[in-house]
């Protein structure tokens, strides 16, 4: 069967996909943080004005990202360094005071966890999520008969029924769009890609507080969840606090398998602001996950850091770098890269079907982009109509005439030049693949 037809199979078949996983009760389970986040509404006109008011006389070309923003001049500066390069990523501001009335706003869910539980509650999969950040606003985004979270008594419950115990974080969000063209003075800049860039002041994230009832429900009602996924240690900056909570989860990860040995353990990789506290989290948790997940820009940086450099334009270097991380950390399983041409799937054979997965997962991340919200069973419908990444298909053409020491599994992704926007597409792609870990 040609990938397309794999295709509307599987969006044809998703309803009875979920439909199966809700007469038998399966839930994913996702963690751990979940924040406010303020989507700006980026217009290339105003930044423009901005840059001309605030930075008459500098270089866009020198312009340099700030560690942390202190001013309106380091706010503009860090935004050009981040749309010149197309990448995204995350930069901490000093007082969010610095850039309010900037840019028209509206109010969004952040956190990896609570993206990928709207991402499925919008096709009527239901999950249980773990909340942080459990203000009002971030709890009415939140509010729906598929998304679940477990209250301090320990019972499951939807969001409309939480307390707020924890200080509110906002994380602010530039989306900058492919082909918008920067100009200050006689200089033009050209934006290669569609990304986007993240500001924080990190609050209650920095800490991680653990909701104990979570873990014990999880772990009490294993057999009732498929999947596990764990993320968001990104934001802690303190090793010691690091070390506890990773501690805890390895006890959590014991346990919980012990309830479920088939249960899937996900870890979903992230920007960190600190390189020690990455690598003090990779090696301490990857040994015991059973599928890692990462994009392309995190594939690259975890393998620089020990003088593994690989070239993500070369799919077979893709390859050696993903088989490196799995032999070097022992990840159980296999390991999965996504980008916005393709995903992939490296490792041992899966008693999931991980092709469907990989599907969905590219389906769900598409319709965000689209859309700019997660998207409904019609708009993925919609997506299905779209044409398949070109590099894709080459990498797929070129993975099937290749024998590996392990499964390899390319799935081209379905292709937009210019997505609305590019925050939360990872997040929605996990979420995706989770419904096939029945």
């Amino acid at each position: 069967m040609k990938i397309e037809e794999k295709y509307i199979e599987t969006y044809e078949k998703m309803e009875l996909l979920i439909g199966s996983r809700i007469k038998n009760n399966a839930f994913t389970a996702l963690g751990y943080t979940s924040n406010l986040d303020v989507l700006c509404d980026f217009q290339i006109e105003i930044f423009n004005q901005l840059l001309n008011r605030y930075l008459p006389n500098a270089d866009l070309v020198k312009m340099k990202a700030a560690k942390e923003i202190t001013s309106m001049e380091e706010f503009l500066e860090t935004i050009v360094f981040y749309c010149r390069h197309g990448i995204g990523g995350e930069v901490d501001i000093s007082d969010f005071h610095i850039i309010r009335d900037t840019f028209a706003i509206k109010e969004g869910m952040g956190g990896t966890a609570t993206q990928g539980a709207m991402a499925l509650a919008a096709v009527g999969c239901p999950s249980i999520v773990h909340l942080t950040d459990d203000s009002k606003e971030v709890c009415d985004i939140l509010n729906s008969p598929y998304i679940y979270t477990v209250s301090k008594e320990g019972v499951m419950v939807h969001t409309d029924q939480i307390q707020q115990t924890a200080e509110q974080e906002i994380h602010y969000i530039i989306q900058f769009k492919k082909g918008d063209i920067i100009c200050l003075n006689r200089r033009k800049i050209t934006i290669p890609t569609s990304n986007r860039l993240i500001i924080t002041k990190i609050t209650v994230n920095e800490m991680l507080p653990f909701s104990a009832s979570y873990f014990s429900y999880i772990e009490a009602h294993a057999a009732d969840i498929k999947s596990n996924v764990l993320s968001s240690f990104n934001a802690i900056q303190d090793k010691d606090i690091l070390e506890q909570r990773l501690a805890y989860v390895k006890e959590h990860i014991k346990k919980y398998k012990a309830n479920n040995k088939n249960g899937i353990i996900y870890f979903e990789d992230a920007h960190y602001h600190n390189k020690e506290v990455r690598q003090l989290c990779l090696e301490t948790l990857y040994p015991y996950i059973d599928i890692l997940s990462l994009n392309e820009e995190e594939l690259e940086y975890t393998l620089n850091m020990y003088d593994f450099p690989i070239v993500t334009d070369d799919i077979f270097s893709c390859i050696r770098g993903a088989s490196y991380i799995k032999e070097r950390y022992s990840v159980k399983k296999g390991v999965i890269v996504h980008t916005k041409n393709y995903s992939m799937y490296l490792g041992k054979t899966l008693n999931a079907d991980i092709e469907k997965g990989l599907m969905l997962g590219n389906l769900l991340a598409t319709a965000k982009a689209v859309n700019g919200w997660y998207g409904t069973k019609e708009q993925i419908g919609e997506v299905i109509k779209l044409p398949l990444s070109e590099k894709g298909i080459r990498y797929r053409e070129l993975i099937l005439n290749e024998h590996f020491t392990c499964e390899v599994i390319l799935v081209p992704s379905k292709y937009i030049d210019k997505p609305k926007y590019t925050i939360g597409l990872g997040d929605s792609f996990v979420a995706g693949v989770q419904m096939c870990l029945e």
